[in-house]
Protein backbone atom coordinates (compact mmCIF):
# COMPACT_ATOMS: atom_id res chain seq x y z
CA UNK A 1 0.00 0.00 0.00
CA UNK A 2 1.31 3.36 -0.88
CA UNK A 3 0.41 7.07 0.00
CA UNK A 4 1.15 10.28 -1.35
CA UNK A 5 3.36 12.15 1.51
CA UNK A 6 2.73 16.11 1.55
CA UNK A 7 6.07 15.76 3.81
CA UNK A 8 8.45 13.93 1.44
CA UNK A 9 6.38 14.70 -2.16
CA UNK A 10 6.25 11.46 -3.83
CA UNK A 11 4.25 8.19 -2.97
CA UNK A 12 6.03 5.82 -0.26
CA UNK A 13 5.51 2.24 1.06
CA UNK A 14 2.88 2.57 3.74
CA UNK A 15 5.05 0.84 6.76
CA UNK A 16 3.45 1.24 10.41
CA UNK A 17 5.33 1.76 13.37
CA UNK A 18 4.14 -1.39 14.96
CA UNK A 19 3.68 -4.22 12.47
CA UNK A 20 -0.25 -4.92 11.82
CA UNK A 21 -1.84 -1.71 13.73
CA UNK A 22 -2.44 1.88 12.40
CA UNK A 23 -2.12 5.11 14.79
CA UNK A 24 -4.32 8.10 12.36
CA UNK A 25 -5.26 10.83 13.39
CA UNK A 26 -7.39 13.40 11.41
CA UNK A 27 -8.58 16.64 12.22
CA UNK A 28 -12.40 17.28 13.04
CA UNK A 29 -14.70 20.07 12.54
CA UNK A 30 -15.05 23.48 14.77
CA UNK A 31 -18.58 22.66 15.88
CA UNK A 32 -19.93 26.14 15.50
CA UNK A 33 -23.16 25.48 12.61
CA UNK A 34 -24.05 22.85 10.69
CA UNK A 35 -20.75 21.23 8.71
CA UNK A 36 -20.49 21.89 5.19
CA UNK A 37 -19.92 20.00 2.48
CA UNK A 38 -16.02 20.80 2.32
CA UNK A 39 -16.01 19.33 6.06
CA UNK A 40 -17.79 15.77 4.47
CA UNK A 41 -14.83 15.06 1.97
CA UNK A 42 -11.99 14.46 4.92
CA UNK A 43 -14.49 12.52 6.54
CA UNK A 44 -15.62 10.42 3.64
CA UNK A 45 -12.06 10.18 2.28
CA UNK A 46 -9.88 9.35 5.55
CA UNK A 47 -13.07 7.13 6.64
CA UNK A 48 -12.71 4.95 3.71
CA UNK A 49 -9.08 4.84 3.86
CA UNK A 50 -9.59 3.45 7.39
CA UNK A 51 -12.03 1.00 6.01
CA UNK A 52 -9.94 -0.24 3.80
CA UNK A 53 -6.27 -0.70 6.26
CA UNK A 54 -9.14 -2.74 8.16
CA UNK A 55 -10.45 -4.93 5.52
CA UNK A 56 -6.42 -5.21 4.78
CA UNK A 57 -6.45 -6.87 8.37
CA UNK A 58 -5.19 -3.59 10.62
CA UNK A 59 -6.20 -2.72 14.00
CA UNK A 60 -6.89 1.25 13.55
CA UNK A 61 -6.58 3.58 16.36
CA UNK A 62 -8.66 6.45 14.44
CA UNK A 63 -8.89 9.41 16.49
CA UNK A 64 -10.89 12.45 15.44
CA UNK A 65 -10.77 15.69 17.03
CA UNK A 66 -13.94 18.17 17.90
CA UNK A 67 -12.71 21.52 18.43
CA UNK A 68 -15.23 22.65 20.83
CA UNK A 69 -13.50 26.32 22.19
CA UNK A 70 -12.69 28.39 19.60
CA UNK A 71 -13.72 32.85 18.37
CA UNK A 72 -16.39 31.43 16.01
CA UNK A 73 -18.01 29.23 18.53
CA UNK A 74 -17.98 32.07 21.01
CA UNK A 75 -19.25 34.41 18.78
CA UNK A 76 -22.03 31.86 18.05
CA UNK A 77 -22.99 31.69 21.85
CA UNK A 78 -22.88 35.72 21.99
CA UNK A 79 -25.30 36.05 19.15
CA UNK A 80 -27.60 33.47 20.95
CA UNK A 81 -27.23 34.46 24.47
CA UNK A 82 -25.75 30.92 25.23
CA UNK A 83 -22.80 29.46 26.68
CA UNK A 84 -20.25 28.27 24.47
CA UNK A 85 -20.53 24.75 26.04
CA UNK A 86 -24.45 24.59 24.53
CA UNK A 87 -23.17 25.69 20.88
CA UNK A 88 -20.72 22.76 21.01
CA UNK A 89 -22.88 20.60 22.40
CA UNK A 90 -25.61 21.17 19.97
CA UNK A 91 -23.36 21.03 16.71
CA UNK A 92 -21.61 18.06 17.64
CA UNK A 93 -25.02 15.62 17.76
CA UNK A 94 -25.60 17.45 14.75
CA UNK A 95 -22.14 16.78 12.95
CA UNK A 96 -22.38 13.12 14.26
CA UNK A 97 -26.21 12.72 12.83
CA UNK A 98 -24.85 13.83 9.04
CA UNK A 99 -21.70 11.69 9.73
CA UNK A 100 -23.81 8.82 10.34
CA UNK A 101 -26.05 9.91 7.01
CA UNK A 102 -22.79 9.24 5.31
CA UNK A 103 -22.19 6.46 6.35
CA UNK A 104 -19.36 7.52 8.25
CA UNK A 105 -18.06 5.62 11.00
CA UNK A 106 -17.53 6.53 14.65
CA UNK A 107 -13.85 7.16 15.31
CA UNK A 108 -12.43 5.10 17.83
CA UNK A 109 -12.07 8.32 19.93
CA UNK A 110 -13.82 11.60 19.48
CA UNK A 111 -11.83 13.77 21.98
CA UNK A 112 -13.01 17.72 23.03
CA UNK A 113 -10.56 19.98 22.97
CA UNK A 114 -11.80 21.60 26.14
CA UNK A 115 -11.19 18.17 28.05
CA UNK A 116 -7.50 18.58 27.30
CA UNK A 117 -6.63 21.78 28.57
CA UNK A 118 -4.28 20.25 31.24
CA UNK A 119 -2.09 18.62 28.24
CA UNK A 120 -1.97 21.53 26.63
CA UNK A 121 -0.62 23.51 29.78
CA UNK A 122 2.02 21.13 30.05
CA UNK A 123 2.79 20.77 26.93
CA UNK A 124 3.66 24.60 26.73
CA UNK A 125 4.93 24.60 30.01
CA UNK A 126 7.89 21.87 28.46
CA UNK A 127 8.06 23.93 25.12
CA UNK A 128 9.00 27.30 27.52
CA UNK A 129 11.32 24.79 29.76
CA UNK A 130 13.01 24.13 26.56
CA UNK A 131 13.55 27.82 25.21
CA UNK A 132 10.76 27.66 22.12
CA UNK A 133 8.16 29.41 24.30
CA UNK A 134 7.83 32.84 25.22
CA UNK A 135 5.28 34.71 27.33
CA UNK A 136 4.26 38.57 26.67
CA UNK A 137 1.90 39.90 29.14
CA UNK A 138 -0.16 36.60 29.39
CA UNK A 139 0.18 35.40 25.71
CA UNK A 140 3.05 32.57 25.71
CA UNK A 141 4.13 32.41 21.60
CA UNK A 142 6.31 29.77 20.34
CA UNK A 143 9.68 31.16 18.70
CA UNK A 144 9.54 29.91 15.25
CA UNK A 145 13.47 30.81 14.35
CA UNK A 146 14.43 28.15 17.36
CA UNK A 147 12.89 25.57 15.14
CA UNK A 148 15.03 25.40 12.55
CA UNK A 149 13.10 22.68 10.13
CA UNK A 150 10.09 25.20 10.45
CA UNK A 151 8.36 24.95 7.06
CA UNK A 152 9.52 21.38 6.13
CA UNK A 153 5.92 20.31 5.98
CA UNK A 154 4.58 23.37 3.39
CA UNK A 155 7.50 23.92 1.70
CA UNK A 156 7.14 27.86 1.91
CA UNK A 157 9.87 30.07 1.36
CA UNK A 158 10.01 31.90 5.14
CA UNK A 159 12.07 34.60 4.31
CA UNK A 160 8.75 35.77 1.88
CA UNK A 161 6.12 34.56 4.63
CA UNK A 162 8.04 36.56 7.05
CA UNK A 163 8.22 39.40 5.07
CA UNK A 164 4.57 39.18 4.39
CA UNK A 165 3.61 38.89 7.91
CA UNK A 166 5.28 42.20 8.91
CA UNK A 167 3.57 43.74 5.90
CA UNK A 168 0.58 42.44 7.36
CA UNK A 169 1.15 42.60 10.74
CA UNK A 170 -1.78 42.67 13.30
CA UNK A 171 -2.44 45.09 15.98
CA UNK A 172 -1.29 44.16 19.62
CA UNK A 173 0.84 41.48 17.73
CA UNK A 174 4.36 44.00 18.11
CA UNK A 175 5.82 42.05 21.11
CA UNK A 176 6.63 39.27 18.78
CA UNK A 177 9.88 38.27 18.01
CA UNK A 178 9.24 37.04 14.92
CA UNK A 179 6.08 37.78 12.29
CA UNK A 180 6.12 33.95 11.91
CA UNK A 181 5.88 32.91 15.90
CA UNK A 182 1.98 31.92 16.76
CA UNK A 183 0.22 31.75 19.91
CA UNK A 184 0.22 28.92 22.52
CA UNK A 185 -1.96 30.24 24.83
CA UNK A 186 -3.96 33.51 25.24
CA UNK A 187 -5.07 36.06 27.84
CA UNK A 188 -9.06 35.85 28.40
CA UNK A 189 -11.67 38.36 27.17
CA UNK A 190 -14.65 39.27 28.68
CA UNK A 191 -17.08 36.79 27.81
CA UNK A 192 -15.34 34.15 26.90
CA UNK A 193 -14.59 30.92 28.52
CA UNK A 194 -11.30 30.77 29.97
CA UNK A 195 -8.85 28.46 32.14
CA UNK A 196 -6.32 29.30 35.01
CA UNK A 197 -2.72 28.39 33.90
CA UNK A 198 0.69 29.12 35.06
CA UNK A 199 0.53 32.70 32.96
CA UNK A 200 -2.79 33.56 33.23
CA UNK A 201 -6.27 32.81 33.43
CA UNK A 202 -6.90 32.52 29.40
CA UNK A 203 -7.41 29.77 26.65
CA UNK A 204 -4.87 27.51 24.71
CA UNK A 205 -4.63 28.59 20.52
CA UNK A 206 -5.91 26.12 18.25
CA UNK A 207 -2.54 24.65 17.12
CA UNK A 208 -1.74 23.37 20.20
CA UNK A 209 -4.72 21.09 20.54
CA UNK A 210 -4.58 18.95 18.00
CA UNK A 211 -0.99 17.61 19.24
CA UNK A 212 -1.39 16.96 22.22
CA UNK A 213 -4.45 15.01 21.73
CA UNK A 214 -3.44 12.69 18.93
CA UNK A 215 -0.32 11.81 21.83
CA UNK A 216 -2.85 11.35 24.45
CA UNK A 217 -5.38 9.16 22.82
CA UNK A 218 -2.67 7.21 20.14
CA UNK A 219 -0.18 6.35 22.87
CA UNK A 220 2.94 7.57 21.05
CA UNK A 221 4.86 10.62 20.60
CA UNK A 222 5.00 9.39 17.37
CA UNK A 223 2.23 8.29 14.92
CA UNK A 224 1.29 6.72 11.94
CA UNK A 225 -0.90 9.19 9.83
CA UNK A 226 -1.89 12.46 10.49
CA UNK A 227 -4.47 13.78 7.68
CA UNK A 228 -7.12 16.59 6.99
CA UNK A 229 -7.79 18.80 4.17
CA UNK A 230 -5.25 20.79 2.39
CA UNK A 231 -5.89 23.96 3.67
CA UNK A 232 -4.38 22.95 6.95
CA UNK A 233 -1.01 22.11 5.79
CA UNK A 234 -0.36 26.10 6.63
CA UNK A 235 -0.33 27.09 9.30
CA UNK A 236 -1.81 24.61 11.47
CA UNK A 237 0.18 21.27 10.77
CA UNK A 238 3.18 23.10 10.44
CA UNK A 239 2.60 24.31 13.78
CA UNK A 240 1.47 21.04 15.19
CA UNK A 241 4.82 19.42 13.87
CA UNK A 242 7.05 22.22 15.42
CA UNK A 243 5.27 21.95 18.96
CA UNK A 244 5.20 18.36 18.85
CA UNK A 245 9.16 17.94 17.80
CA UNK A 246 10.43 20.97 19.81
CA UNK A 247 8.34 19.09 22.78
CA UNK A 248 9.10 15.50 22.63
CA UNK A 249 12.10 15.44 20.28
CA UNK A 250 10.77 12.83 17.73
CA UNK A 251 9.36 12.85 14.58
CA UNK A 252 5.54 13.40 14.60
CA UNK A 253 4.14 11.44 11.96
CA UNK A 254 5.38 9.32 9.58
CA UNK A 255 3.10 9.68 6.75
CA UNK A 256 0.66 13.16 5.96
CA UNK A 257 -2.79 12.88 3.59
CA UNK A 258 -4.54 15.84 2.79
CA UNK A 259 -7.22 15.79 0.45
CA UNK A 260 -7.74 18.69 -2.27
CA UNK A 261 -10.40 21.97 -1.85
CA UNK A 262 -13.92 20.84 -3.04
CA UNK A 263 -15.55 23.98 -5.06
CA UNK A 264 -19.51 24.46 -5.82
CA UNK A 265 -20.60 25.22 -9.77
CA UNK A 266 -16.57 26.01 -10.32
CA UNK A 267 -16.31 28.30 -7.49
CA UNK A 268 -14.72 28.29 -3.94
CA UNK A 269 -17.41 27.95 -1.62
CA UNK A 270 -18.26 30.84 0.99
CA UNK A 271 -21.13 32.54 2.75
CA UNK A 272 -20.05 35.59 0.59
CA UNK A 273 -21.36 34.00 -2.91
CA UNK A 274 -24.43 32.09 -1.85
CA UNK A 275 -22.96 29.06 -2.73
CA UNK A 276 -22.43 27.86 1.18
CA UNK A 277 -24.02 23.86 1.09
CA UNK A 278 -24.11 22.42 4.60
CA UNK A 279 -24.52 18.42 4.47
CA UNK A 280 -28.39 19.04 6.03
CA UNK A 281 -29.11 20.80 3.01
CA UNK A 282 -28.07 18.04 0.68
CA UNK A 283 -29.80 15.52 2.60
CA UNK A 284 -33.14 16.65 2.02
CA UNK A 285 -32.26 16.95 -1.82
CA UNK A 286 -30.60 13.25 -1.87
CA UNK A 287 -29.97 10.42 0.16
CA UNK A 288 -26.36 10.98 1.68
CA UNK A 289 -24.90 7.67 0.15
CA UNK A 290 -25.27 10.13 -3.23
CA UNK A 291 -22.93 12.52 -1.46
CA UNK A 292 -20.47 9.79 -0.57
CA UNK A 293 -20.35 8.23 -3.96
CA UNK A 294 -19.90 11.55 -5.32
CA UNK A 295 -17.02 12.47 -3.00
CA UNK A 296 -15.00 9.02 -3.65
CA UNK A 297 -15.81 9.18 -7.58
CA UNK A 298 -12.69 11.15 -7.97
CA UNK A 299 -8.88 11.06 -6.41
CA UNK A 300 -8.57 12.13 -2.59
CA UNK A 301 -5.88 14.86 -3.89
CA UNK A 302 -7.40 15.99 -7.17
CA UNK A 303 -10.06 19.51 -7.35
CA UNK A 304 -13.53 18.11 -6.98
CA UNK A 305 -16.66 20.14 -8.33
CA UNK A 306 -20.41 19.52 -6.87
CA UNK A 307 -22.82 21.23 -9.07
CA UNK A 308 -26.54 19.80 -9.50
CA UNK A 309 -25.77 17.94 -12.84
CA UNK A 310 -22.98 16.16 -11.38
CA UNK A 311 -25.26 15.26 -8.35
CA UNK A 312 -27.53 14.03 -10.45
CA UNK A 313 -25.09 12.00 -12.15
CA UNK A 314 -23.62 10.14 -9.09
CA UNK A 315 -27.51 9.36 -7.96
CA UNK A 316 -27.85 7.70 -11.65
CA UNK A 317 -24.89 5.48 -10.64
CA UNK A 318 -26.11 4.53 -7.73
CA UNK A 319 -29.11 3.44 -8.59
CA UNK A 320 -27.44 1.00 -11.14
CA UNK A 321 -25.49 -0.60 -8.32
CA UNK A 322 -28.72 -0.63 -6.45
CA UNK A 323 -30.49 -2.16 -9.49
CA UNK A 324 -28.19 -4.82 -10.08
CA UNK A 325 -28.26 -5.72 -6.26
CA UNK A 326 -31.84 -5.97 -6.49
CA UNK A 327 -31.83 -7.71 -9.38
CA UNK A 328 -29.49 -10.78 -8.53
CA UNK A 329 -30.98 -10.88 -5.22
CA UNK A 330 -34.13 -11.49 -7.03
CA UNK A 331 -32.94 -14.01 -9.35
CA UNK A 332 -31.41 -16.10 -6.38
CA UNK A 333 -35.17 -16.23 -4.51
CA UNK A 334 -36.47 -17.45 -7.59
CA UNK A 335 -33.67 -19.41 -9.11
CA UNK A 336 -34.48 -23.01 -10.30
CA UNK A 337 -31.53 -24.96 -9.23
CA UNK A 338 -28.98 -24.40 -6.33
CA UNK A 339 -25.55 -24.86 -6.64
CA UNK A 340 -23.16 -23.88 -9.49
CA UNK A 341 -23.27 -25.32 -13.11
CA UNK A 342 -19.38 -25.85 -14.02
CA UNK A 343 -19.61 -23.07 -16.07
CA UNK A 344 -21.05 -20.16 -13.54
CA UNK A 345 -18.22 -22.06 -11.17
CA UNK A 346 -15.75 -20.69 -14.26
CA UNK A 347 -17.42 -17.62 -14.32
CA UNK A 348 -16.91 -16.93 -10.82
CA UNK A 349 -13.63 -17.77 -10.58
CA UNK A 350 -12.96 -14.79 -13.85
CA UNK A 351 -14.78 -12.64 -11.35
CA UNK A 352 -11.84 -12.19 -8.84
CA UNK A 353 -10.00 -10.00 -11.62
CA UNK A 354 -12.39 -7.24 -10.50
CA UNK A 355 -11.74 -7.34 -6.85
CA UNK A 356 -7.98 -7.61 -7.76
CA UNK A 357 -8.42 -4.55 -9.88
CA UNK A 358 -9.90 -2.42 -6.85
CA UNK A 359 -7.56 -3.35 -4.33
CA UNK A 360 -4.70 -2.42 -7.14
CA UNK A 361 -6.36 1.00 -6.96
CA UNK A 362 -6.84 1.21 -3.67
CA UNK A 363 -2.74 0.29 -2.86
CA UNK A 364 -2.03 3.06 -5.11
CA UNK A 365 -2.61 5.83 -2.78
CA UNK A 366 -6.43 5.18 -2.30
CA UNK A 367 -7.34 5.75 -5.87
CA UNK A 368 -11.14 5.40 -5.28
CA UNK A 369 -12.11 6.57 -8.81
CA UNK A 370 -10.75 3.82 -10.21
CA UNK A 371 -11.79 1.20 -7.30
CA UNK A 372 -15.69 2.40 -8.32
CA UNK A 373 -14.28 2.15 -11.96
CA UNK A 374 -14.00 -2.01 -10.94
CA UNK A 375 -16.66 -2.06 -8.98
CA UNK A 376 -18.88 -0.53 -12.11
CA UNK A 377 -17.16 -3.50 -14.34
CA UNK A 378 -18.29 -5.98 -11.88
CA UNK A 379 -21.97 -4.86 -12.19
CA UNK A 380 -21.65 -4.77 -15.98
CA UNK A 381 -20.36 -8.30 -15.86
CA UNK A 382 -23.00 -9.50 -13.18
CA UNK A 383 -26.07 -7.46 -15.44
CA UNK A 384 -24.71 -9.80 -18.33
CA UNK A 385 -23.87 -13.27 -16.64
CA UNK A 386 -27.00 -13.43 -14.77
CA UNK A 387 -30.19 -13.98 -15.84
CA UNK A 388 -33.12 -16.27 -15.02
CA UNK A 389 -31.78 -19.64 -15.87
CA UNK A 390 -28.91 -18.33 -13.33
CA UNK A 391 -28.65 -20.50 -10.00
CA UNK A 392 -29.17 -19.27 -6.65
CA UNK A 393 -25.74 -19.70 -5.86
CA UNK A 394 -24.09 -18.21 -8.65
CA UNK A 395 -26.64 -15.43 -8.59
CA UNK A 396 -26.25 -14.94 -4.84
CA UNK A 397 -22.35 -14.69 -5.29
CA UNK A 398 -22.47 -12.37 -7.70
CA UNK A 399 -24.77 -9.66 -5.69
CA UNK A 400 -22.66 -10.45 -2.14
CA UNK A 401 -19.39 -9.52 -4.50
CA UNK A 402 -21.14 -6.56 -5.13
CA UNK A 403 -22.17 -5.71 -1.31
CA UNK A 404 -18.78 -6.68 -0.47
CA UNK A 405 -16.94 -3.89 -2.47
CA UNK A 406 -18.89 -1.07 -2.08
CA UNK A 407 -19.11 -1.52 1.90
CA UNK A 408 -15.45 -1.28 1.67
CA UNK A 409 -16.08 2.28 0.34
CA UNK A 410 -18.77 2.75 3.05
CA UNK A 411 -21.67 2.38 0.28
CA UNK A 412 -24.99 0.39 1.34
CA UNK A 413 -26.47 -0.41 -2.47
CA UNK A 414 -29.21 -2.92 -0.79
CA UNK A 415 -32.46 -0.63 -1.47
CA UNK A 416 -34.16 1.08 1.67
CA UNK A 417 -37.60 -0.73 1.91
CA UNK A 418 -39.73 2.85 1.02
CA UNK A 419 -41.89 3.91 4.00
CA UNK A 420 -45.81 3.30 2.77
CA UNK A 421 -47.49 6.60 2.55
CA UNK A 422 -49.91 5.72 5.53
CA UNK A 423 -47.40 5.08 7.82
CA UNK A 424 -45.48 8.58 7.02
CA UNK A 425 -48.92 10.28 7.85
CA UNK A 426 -49.18 8.50 11.14
CA UNK A 427 -45.73 9.49 11.71
CA UNK A 428 -46.43 13.34 11.38
CA UNK A 429 -49.65 13.12 13.15
CA UNK A 430 -47.44 11.65 15.99
CA UNK A 431 -44.98 14.56 15.82
CA UNK A 432 -47.53 17.10 15.80
CA UNK A 433 -48.83 16.09 18.87
CA UNK A 434 -45.58 15.47 20.12
CA UNK A 435 -45.00 19.30 19.67
CA UNK A 436 -48.30 20.51 20.69
CA UNK A 437 -47.66 19.00 23.87
CA UNK A 438 -44.29 20.62 23.85
CA UNK A 439 -42.14 17.54 23.54
CA UNK A 440 -39.82 18.95 21.11
CA UNK A 441 -36.98 16.51 21.57
CA UNK A 442 -39.92 13.48 20.75
CA UNK A 443 -40.72 15.50 17.22
CA UNK A 444 -37.27 15.88 16.38
CA UNK A 445 -36.63 12.12 17.07
CA UNK A 446 -39.48 11.96 14.47
CA UNK A 447 -38.05 14.20 12.05
CA UNK A 448 -34.88 12.74 12.15
CA UNK A 449 -36.23 9.48 11.87
CA UNK A 450 -38.09 10.31 8.88
CA UNK A 451 -35.23 12.28 7.24
CA UNK A 452 -32.98 8.61 7.69
CA UNK A 453 -35.52 7.05 5.59
CA UNK A 454 -35.72 9.15 2.80
CA UNK A 455 -38.87 11.35 3.72
CA UNK A 456 -37.99 15.06 4.06
CA UNK A 457 -40.69 17.37 6.26
CA UNK A 458 -41.60 21.45 5.71
CA UNK A 459 -43.16 23.17 7.91
CA UNK A 460 -45.87 25.56 6.18
CA UNK A 461 -48.48 27.92 7.03
CA UNK A 462 -50.73 25.15 5.52
CA UNK A 463 -49.08 22.43 7.56
CA UNK A 464 -46.63 19.94 7.03
CA UNK A 465 -46.15 19.05 3.37
CA UNK A 466 -44.08 15.74 2.59
CA UNK A 467 -41.56 13.92 -0.10
CA UNK A 468 -39.44 12.10 -0.59
CA UNK A 469 -35.38 13.04 -1.05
Amino acid sequence: MRFYNTMTKRKEEFVPLEPGKVKMYVCGPTVYNLIHIGNARPMIIFDTARRYMEYKGYEVNYVSNFTDVDDKIINKANEEGVTSEEISTRYIEECKKDMEGMNVLPATTHPLATKEIDGMISLIRTLEEKGYAYNVDGTVYFRTRKDRDYGKLSHKNLDDLRSGFRDLKVSGEAEKEDALDFVLWKPKKEGEPYWESPWGDGRPGWHTECCVMAKKYLGSATIDIHAGGEDLIFPHHENEIAQSEAANGVEFAHYWLHNAFLNIDNRKMSKSLGNFRTVREISEAYDLQVLRLFMLSAHYRSPLNFSAEIMESAKNSLERIENAVSSLKHLAENAGTEACTPEEQEKLEGMKRFRAAFEEAMEDDLNTADALAAVFDLVRFANTEADENSSRAFAGALQQEIISLCGILGLKPERKEEALDADIEAKIEERQAARKARDFAKADAIRDELLAAGIVLEDTREGVKWHRA
